[in-house]
């Protein structure tokens, strides 16, 4: 069975401001790789070649990340939605590009360890309309989730106050063109967006077959800092530790820790796992585990733990411990030992800031 993938990357990235008002979310690196690519070389392993992007206000950052799509093997067209107006609305955008291919849609900030193979494989083989990607989670109410009967969906429930299951939606779905027809039977939500889940019910109630495939591995939407920090720190669970850079006599490094090309490591600490970037410099500084710093970041007399420090930043003789933060790009956070003692910052929109 010939199948399409369906890239959804228009979101404006609200949670995650203010590194999303100039970003799009979907590449802010994880373990030094923007999440978009962790989907798109899932979508590579399965086997689906033919892939639509849906973009929004960010469209010329994601072409120029993503560029034909040839760097994995795939063939990619941009389509532009006019404003983040739903799911099921991206899916209509798409329509002269899905054709009557069936196709899987790929939320693009999500992230799924285990990839979607398994979920394909299943699709091609079974009898369905629709096959939705579940996993189980501590707080469904925070989530869509479905109810089963068997293996087969037969209600779908947004952040139901009473889940009734654990069952969570993860961002992958499986559809035949039928989608389509449902997507444009559906009427808009409170939030004025065409809801999937809307289409998926819509199918559910008009006799269709929908059916669920559970996951075992994790997932995480990493829309918000919380998920992000904690997507960062799983992948870098598997780091298989590599020097491509320079570390002197005077430093140390501790378990799994990635050193990229060009990176110049002096008299520093680095405990894994955590991962360097190209052209980065870690000077007289310690870097804990759970760290991605991206490229060509500059750390000096400082020290940094489980926190996401984005490229040309500058973090200098800060005299305590940043940790559990995202740090945007061409960001300076430097301490000075002026007197009398006082605080500067240049800080944007939607900004958070602690002091301890």
């Amino acid at each position: 069975m010939e199948l399409k993938g369906l890239v959804l990357s228009g979101g404006e990235g609200t949670r995650l401001r203010p590194i999303t008002h100039t970003s799009a979310k979907q590449l802010v690196p994880v373990a030094n790789k923007p999440i978009l690519f962790y989907g798109l070389e899932a979508l590579a392993e399965a086997g689906i070649w033919d892939v639509g992007i849906i973009v929004g206000d960010t469209e010329p950052e994601i072409r120029r990340a993503v560029g034909d799509g040839s760097a994995w093997g795939l063939r990619v067209t941009y389509i532009r939605q006019e404003a983040p107006l739903g799911l099921a609305h991206a899916v209509l955008t798409a329509e002269d590009f899905l054709g009557d291919t069936p196709f899987v849609m790929y939320l693009g900030d999500n992230l799924i360890k285990e990839g979607i193979t398994g979920f394909v494989e299943e699709f091609k083989e079974k009898d369905v309309d629709a096959l939705i990607l579940l996993s189980r989670v501590a707080e469904p109410q925070r989530f869509g989730v479905a109810e089963l009967e068997g293996n087969r969906v037969v209600r779908l429930v947004e952040k139901p106050k009473i889940p009734p299951s654990d069952l969570a939606l993860v961002g992958a779905y499986m559809f035949r063109p039928i989608i389509l027809d449902a997507a444009r039977s559906i009427k808009p939500s409170w939030r004025n967006e065409l809801e999937i889940t809307d289409a998926i019910q819509y199918l559910i109630d008009h006799g269709y077959r929908v059916e669920a495939h559970v996951i075992s591995g994790w997932w995480k939407d990493t829309g918000r800092l919380e998920d992000l920090l904690e997507a960062n720190r799983m992948i870098l669970e598997d780091l298989v530790p590599v020097c491509h850079g320079v570390i002197d006599r005077d430093s140390r490094v501790d378990g799994r820790v990635v050193v990229e090309e060009g990176a110049e490591i002096m008299g520093s600490v680095l405990r894994g796992p955590c991962i360097i970037g190209k052209g980065t410099r870690i000077i007289r500084s310690y870097i804990g585990p759970f760290t991605s710093i991206y490229h060509g970041v500059l750390v000096e007399d400082s020290e940094i733990e489980h926190s996401i420090v984005l490229e040309n930043s500058v973090i200098r003789r800060i005299p305590g411990r940043i940790e559990d933060s995202l740090i945007g790009k061409n960001v300076e956070i430097t301490y000075y030992h002026n007197r009398p003692k006082s605080f500067r910052f240049v800080v944007g929109d939607n900004s958070r800031v602690g002091l301890i």
